[in-house]
């Protein structure tokens, strides 16, 4: 039996359904808002390569090391993607990765959202003993957005990963652990409740 099970997580303003090949054209549209995809650092599906994307992750959930999500807003439209990935469920930890919002999504409450409820799934249902996150040396935004949530960085793999354009990324490794998670969902909740409207 695959672990973690396939779950809709919902929130007052985002909800996570499993992703399904029928999100594909809602994507396709989300993704073009801010062309994210022409980011170098960063690894976003290109509006045309949407369904071998869904098709990429719905394989790596069938084989056990992702499970990914539709990432919906408070007005019930898809503007994203997020996923539980590099599952290992002997040492009951997961890594959140793999995301990406509209540029009309961000900088509001649907990232912490996301990230609240995907935490408070890992540690108080799935009973992880840590949660993981990475991200590109230079992808600034994300780390910042990491270090926000209240993940420690853990270190720097150099010359981790060859990029598709050739270069070699240094990878951040960040994580939160279950000692950590109650003061973590505090500040989280706290974030979530102080961000302006």
């Amino acid at each position: 039996m695959p672990w973690p099970d396939p779950i809709t997580l919902r929130g007052e303003h985002a909800r996570l359904e499993p992703l399904s090949q029928q999100h594909r054209d809602a994507l396709v549209e989300a993704v073009k808002d801010g062309e994210l995809y022409k980011l170098w650092y960063t690894a976003i599906p290109q509006p045309e390569n949407m369904a071998k994307e869904i098709d990429r992750r719905l394989g790596l959930q069938a084989a056990g090391s992702m499970l990914p999500f539709t990432v919906f807003d408070a007005d019930g439209k898809i503007v994203g993607q997020t996923t539980y990935m590099n599952i290992d469920a002997t040492n009951r930890r997961v890594e959140i990765g793999s995301t990406w919002y509209a540029r009309s999504a961000q900088r509001g409450r649907l990232n912490t959202q996301c990230k609240l409820l995907l935490l408070t799934h890992a540690f108080e249902q799935l009973n992880c003993i840590a949660v993981e996150f990475r991200t590109h040396f230079f992808n600034h935004q994300s780390r910042r957005a990491i270090e926000r949530l209240g993940a420690r960085q853990d270190g720097i793999l150099r010359s981790h990963q060859v990029a598709p354009n050739g270069t070699l990324r240094d990878t951040v490794v960040y994580s939160i652990t279950a000692a950590e998670w109650p003061t973590v969902k505090t500040h989280l909740q706290y974030q979530l409740n102080d961000k302006p409207r």
